[in-house]
């Protein structure tokens, strides 16, 4: 049996025997990032979603494996692997260290699961894993060691390595900073980064993210009252705080075409992501707006499938994913509100400043407000994005070999809609790192949403690639 061979069947085994249960247990704790948990800490979610993952990563049958939780004070934990250089990779330097990347918190559990399914029900249908968290990344540990596991069992090679699991991505990495810092000689110079938290257009090769989107997070307050007050009476008078809300979205968003009006939040498009997207665009069987469940009639933002994917990569957008101060149809009186608060979520090109957008969109949100009702905007949160570093030689060719062997397709490139704030850390802190950013996220996942899923079959031939690349590495 040959290595490729012999990676893929080790792969295969042990998620069908070992990492499928342990991700269906990982799948039942409710343990959402920080952000949507003030209490995260006390209620012991993390904690029991850290152990579960310790302690299966530590019983891996690999050479010299060590694994430890680390825990700065008022922090979320953070799993860190670290694996002694074996069989060719011996003969590398330190600063030839790969390091491997996940997260295990989660989103929140959103509402229109199916019927028989939730956030923290793990169930299996047609060789998918439904759940929350299992896809977006809970998965990324398992497939990360048993990537090594296979590399070692098969007689492969690779450079010293260090797994990173992280416990605060879906707040936007606010913890990761500090742990950098703090574990950075331990760290060292890594010449390569396997990240597992992005997606895939099709479940059958190996799809590479080129880019990241940022992301800028905030709440738009408007106050005008010091309490409610009888609608009947008032309005006329009074000036509604959601219109006045409009209005100053009006400022930042045209509402006829979602063409984001704020020139900070925009960059110049490079020619070779621009002719990737091209390229992509008309080898891909389908634009991308069928990926996502449209109503029937429905239609998408353009037709133009090169557009769809420059709109969703390259371009600024805006999201209102929350609002406070309104109350529920069902129990919504005759009253004119005093505060309406909207929460906003803006995907910003991957070479913008998040920061210097938050404040460009402050500045233009605050500057005279309507009425001269009180406006604010707080609760700021930033990750500025990521583009990638050209592939080297051997990079490209590991691979497309990889794809080969497990997919039976050559690997292919695009631009991710998401944010890993941890990759654009990364790049600023390691400019001369390889970077292989990808993920078993593909059609119809749907992280973030209900019905989130893992197609399980990627994700085991996902395994095997990355112990493909970490042997080629050890023998560039």
């Amino acid at each position: 049996m040959s290595f490729n061979e012999s990676v893929l069947d080790h792969a295969v085994t042990v998620w069908d025997a070992e990492i499928i249960p342990a991700l269906q247990d990982y799948i039942r704790i409710p343990n959402v990032s920080k952000s949507f948990d003030a209490d995260w800490k006390a209620n012991g979610f993390m904690d029991q979603a850290v152990e579960l993952v310790r302690s299966w990563c530590a019983a891996r049958q690999i050479a010299g494996l060590q694994v430890t939780v680390e825990q700065l004070e008022g922090l979320t934990p953070l799993i860190v692997v670290d694996v002694p250089a074996f069989g060719e990779g011996t003969k590398l330097d330190f600063d030839d260290t790969i390091l491997l990347y996940g997260h295990l918190d989660k989103q929140p559990e959103m509402t229109g699961w199916r019927e028989g399914f939730g956030p923290w029900i793990p169930v299996i249908e047609n060789d998918r894993l439904y759940g929350r968290g299992g896809a977006d990344d809970g998965y990324a540990a398992f497939a990360s060691l048993t990537a090594i596991e296979a590399t070692q069992a098969a007689g492969g090679s690779h450079a010293r390595l260090v797994v990173f699991i992280e416990a605060s991505e879906e707040s936007g990495s606010p913890d990761l900073p500090a742990y950098l810092e703090a574990l950075a000689d331990r760290l060292g110079t890594p010449s390569l980064v396997l990240c597992l938290d992005s997606g895939c257009l099709d479940n059958e090769r190996i799809w590479v993210t080129t880019s990241l989107r940022g992301l800028v997070g905030a709440t738009l307050r408007v106050d005008v009252l010091k309490e409610g007050v009888h609608s009947g009476e008032a309005s006329g008078v009074v000036p509604s705080t959601f219109r006045i809300a409009r209005e100053l979205l009006d400022r930042i968003e045209d509402s006829a075409t979602g063409h984001v009006l704020v020139e900070a939040l925009y960059a110049p498009i490079p020619d070779d992501r621009y002719q990737q997207t091209v390229d992509t665009a008309a080898e891909f069987p389908e634009p991308i707006a069928e990926h996502f469940p449209f109503l029937p009639g429905v239609q998408p933002m353009t037709d133009d499938p090169v557009e769809q994917f420059l709109n969703r990569t390259w371009r600024p957008t805006l999201s209102i994913t929350g609002a406070d101060g309104l109350a529920p149809t069902n129990r919504a009186g005759n009253v004119l509100r005093p505060t309406t608060a909207l929460k906003l979520s803006f995907r910003l090109p991957p070479t913008v400043d998040a920061a210097q957008a938050y404040s460009a969109v402050e500045a233009v949100v605050t500057a005279d407000p309507p009425y001269g009702a009180h406006v604010a905007l707080h609760d700021g949160e930033f990750a500025t994005g990521w583009n990638a570093p050209s592939f080297a030689p051997w990079l490209s060719a590991a691979l497309d070999e990889a794809s080969r062997a497990t997919f039976g397709n050559p690997t292919r490139s695009f631009g991710e809609g998401g944010s890993i704030p941890f990759m654009g850390m990364l790049g600023s802190r390691f400019p001369n790192a390889q970077f292989v950013v990808t993920g078993a996220l593909g059609p119809g996942a749907n992280a973030h949403g209900p019905n989130e899923f893992l197609d399980l079959q990627t994700a085991r031939k996902l395994t095997a690639s990355l112990a493909i690349v970490i042997d080629a590495h050890a023998r560039r």
